[in-house]
């Protein structure tokens, strides 16, 4: 690291973050790049890390970090995964005390050497009012912008100001909201130091920012100007309103939206704007976020860092893209972890839906095409086009074949079922702690290798699962009952129909205890937990919870495609939850399916015996095809506590060789590096320090990667949706999934911890739904969904339970509200105000 108190800002380039800060080091570059940078020097860190040393900041700051809980490993985060749903991280301290550190700040003396240096190059610079900028060494980077978290000052003018300054911007580096934006972005404060830009000042008559791609939509053809008369700093800080542009990448105007007064630049500045946004993104090779400034007739760049949380490039989507996307993105509602994708996604669901449509001749695109990364973290979802093959020709055969061979009601009794179940309860039994780290990764192989043969089975099978199904429909259409074909399936026997039995049955037994309906009533799920787990008067019922926990627990929370998701027997509140909906006054259940075929048997036509025989097998054959996809759907998802428990094991190891902070950071990791961790690591677990620290910061880079873009959607709904028109007098606008209308309140939902809301006689609004929803159809009086389509579990369930339905919304969730009074009619796909 460079030693030199201060140096000119020419000294300095991308390398030299440690000693001039992300701020510094940037300018450096566009020094170094010939760009128009108002000339300066760097105070650099050493002159902090001297101020630490020489006054005994430097122990007192350690002794208030200490106290404050700050104290980790270098390279290490607190707050475990970001969040994840894949369990609790580390409960956050209090953090330090940012008064008392400013305090010792504010009482230090600057060293002499660092004064007399600042002073000298003061003096080089020619004197005169400069401007005085923070540049933390964890600023102005990738990820994290640290966008006015430290101080600036301008038009400081004379050698004791400038002094002032200086000092002004160190102790900014202790602010409280300085403090939390590291805590938030996983940045060890025992690490991070400060460097000082002083920049001679430039006499700006217009200042501001320029995007080099569009923030908000992602559009990288599109330039954003905000401009201003006066200094940038009005602009950046948010005390105007500036004048907004948005060019084309030559200049041309796009659309303009006017400030506080007349438009600050014309057409030749404009276009000179959007030069300079060409060549600074070009050297530094990716969009920028650029301060700028007019003078004297000329542009001055007074700073350039990586936008942040930037949107990917919004996709343009053809008409089945269009048709498909509202299933996809009901999976998608949650970014995948590096380990979802490149294990259970790759090598499980993922590979199920690549053999499936291999089976009919079409190829699915590689992952890496449907789910492109950043820095190691997926940003979008591209919906997916599978591409014919010249397999396709020969698919109706292949079809036809599969359906003489393999019968839907028979699968179950295929050997490759009960291999798969042994597979499964082999790898549940095995002592995962036991076993060295290798064997630990195989255990989580083999748990992917087991998909493989549902995988088969799914193949095998679905000819006649689905076939008889487009039977049903062509002999009510042919007999004009086509409305009937919904109802007359939907009751299939399923191991999710079953589940929704045994939580009735939980219900029944709470609301058989008035102290165990009390409880339920009066704590949150979580405390519910508790309770249930320390009170002996509780026994019966926490058996009975562990008893189908066992059976069903090991469903998926969130989504299929999530291994990085908690299933039901991990987050047991959900379940809570569920039983909780099930307590009060609930409509008594109608047997749709049967009213609907005892309605299809009164047509004449049936009195003719071979067509009633040949429609009720239909209806047979329909049933059990409904049931193998929600079944295989359901056995599918054993694999998943078991390669959670191998994650699990494997994360707590890495955290004992100084690779992870908390187990459940093992997500920001692909099963290639695990496999690569492993054969590293020697028999005791241990990592080479080199291995150890490239891969820390690989999971440090991660997880503040996917904190950016935790704002971002994987897919914009109004990208998938923008073709939609609104209906007349509609709040909202989807497709009609389950026909009727309902009137009611809202009550939003908008994930699984939340399912113990839901009250009888309200309307469910939720932003996507899976197997794990569908007790919740027995209490609302309609659905309304933001994702999903005709053929999603929502739609599904929902015409089981004879309640309208309104998919693919788009914007439920954002546009209703808790209370409100709304009409939602499934046979138009709107909700209006009711």
């Amino acid at each position: 690291m460079r030693e030199e108190l201060t140096a000119p800002l020419a000294d300095f380039g991308a390398a030299d973050v440690a000693a001039a800060g992300g701020k510094g080091a940037n300018l450096g570059k566009l020094v170094r790049g010939g760009f128009p940078v108002p000339p300066g020097f760097v105070v650099t860190t050493a002159a902090y890390r001297l101020l630490l040393a020489e006054t005994g900041l430097g122990g007192e700051l350690a002794r208030l970090l200490e106290a404050g809980g700050e104290s980790r490993p270098p390279g290490t985060t607190r707050s475990g995964a970001d969040g994840m749903a894949a369990g609790p991280a580390g409960q956050p301290a209090t953090g330090p005390d940012g008064a008392a550190i400013r305090d010792l700040f504010a009482g230090a003396s600057m060293p002499d050497r660092v004064r007399a240096a600042v002073i000298a190059a003061y003096r080089e610079l020619g004197g005169g009012p400069v401007a005085v900028r923070s540049s933390a060494t964890a600023e102005d980077l990738p990820g994290a912008a640290f966008a006015g978290q430290q101080d600036t000052f301008l038009d400081v003018d004379g050698e004791q100001a400038v002094l002032r300054a200086v000092a002004g911007c160190w102790t900014s580096l202790w602010t409280d909201r300085a403090m939390a934006y590291r805590t938030r972005n996983g940045i060890d404060p025992h690490e991070v130091g400060i460097a000082v830009v002083i920049q001679r000042m430039v006499p700006a008559e217009a200042a501001g920012v320029l995007f080099t791609a569009n923030p908000v939509t992602g559009t990288r053809g599109e330039l954003v100007v905000e401009a201003a008369a006066g200094l940038g700093e009005a602009v950046v800080s948010g005390a105007v309103t500036p004048d907004s542009y948005v060019l084309d990448v030559h200049g041309a105007l796009l659309r303009f939206t006017p400030g506080q007064g007349g438009a600050v630049l014309g057409p030749a500045q404009l276009e000179g704007l959007a030069r300079l946004a060409g060549r600074v993104q070009e050297l530094f090779g990716r969009p920028q976020d650029i301060e700028w400034a007019l003078a004297d007739g000329g542009l001055h760049v007074l700073q350039a860092r990586p936008m942040t949380a930037l949107p990917p490039e919004p996709p343009r989507l053809n008409r089945l893209q269009r048709l498909v996307g509202p299933f996809f993105l009901e999976m998608f509602q949650q970014r995948p972890y590096p380990l979802d994708v490149s294990g259970w996604m790759q090598h499980g669901i993922g590979a199920m839906l690549e053999r499936m449509a291999g089976s009919v001749g079409a190829r699915f695109p590689p992952l890496p095409r449907l789910l492109p990364e950043e820095d190691g973290v997926v940003v979008q979802l591209i919906l997916p086009l599978p591409r014919p093959t010249l397999r396709m020709l020969a698919a109706p055969l292949s079809v036809l074949r599969r359906a003489r061979r393999f019968d839907a009601a028979q699968w179950t009794e295929d050997p490759r079922f009960a291999a798969f179940l042994a597979e499964v309860e082999r790898l549940r039994a095995g002592d995962l702690a036991a076993l060295p780290a290798r064997a630990v990764l195989g255990a989580a192989e083999d748990a992917l290798s087991a998909m493989a043969l549902i995988t088969e089975l799914r193949v095998s099978y679905l000819p006649s699962a689905f076939l008889p199904l487009g039977k049903l429909r062509l002999l009510l259409a042919l007999l004009g009952a086509g409305r009937l074909g919904s109802a007359l399936v939907a009751g299939a026997e399923t191991r999710t129909s079953q589940a929704n039995r045994g939580l009735e049955a939980l219900a029944e037994r709470v609301k058989a205890r008035p102290a165990l309906a009390r409880a339920f009533r009066e704590l949150e799920p979580a405390q519910l937990l508790v309770r249930l787990r320390q009170d002996p008067e509780f026994s019966g019922f926490r058996e009975a919870l562990d008893a189908f926990l066992a059976e069903y627990g090991h469903r998926e929370t969130v989504s299929i495609v999530l291994s990085s998701a908690p299933t039901w027997a991990e987050a047991p509140e959900v379940v809570l939850g569920l039983v909780r909906t099930m307590l009060g006054e609930r409509p008594a259940a109608r047997d749709r399916s049967g009213e609907a075929l005892a309605r299809l048997c009164r047509h004449p036509a049936l009195r003719f015996a071979p067509l009633r025989r040949a429609v009720l097998s239909a209806v047979a054959e329909a049933k059990c095809g409904i049931a193998f996809r929600e079944n295989t759907h359901f056995y599918a998802t054993m694999v998943l506590p078991v390669l959670r428990r191998g994650y699990a094991e494997l994360g707590r190891r890495l955290g004992r060789a100084g690779v992870l902070a908390d187990p459940a950071e093992v997500y920001h990791l692909r099963f290639g590096e695990l496999g690569e961790l492993t054969r590293q690591a020697d028999d005791g677990g241990a990592l080479p320090p080199a291995a150890a620290e490239r891969y820390r910061a690989v999971v440090r880079a991660r997880a503040a990667k996917r904190r950016e873009l935790q704002g971002v959607p994987l897919l914009d709904p109004a990208v998938l949706f923008a073709r939609r028109r609104p209906q007349p007098g509609s709040l909202v606008t989807g497709t009609g999934a389950s026909r009727g209308q309902a009137a009611g309140r809202v009550r939003l939902v908008r994930g699984p911890e939340e399912f113990g809301l839901l009250r009888s006689g309200e309307i469910l609004v939720c932003p996507y739904t899976n197997p794990s929803w569908t007790p919740l159809f027995r209490r609302a009086a309609a659905v309304v969904v933001d994702y999903g389509g005709l053929g999603s579990h929502a739609a599904i369930v929902a015409r089981e339970y004879g309640i309208p339905a309104v998919m693919g919304t788009g914007n439920g969730t954002a546009v209703l509200r808790d209370g409100q009074h709304i009409m939602v009619d499934g046979n138009r796909g709107t909700v209006t105000a009711g």
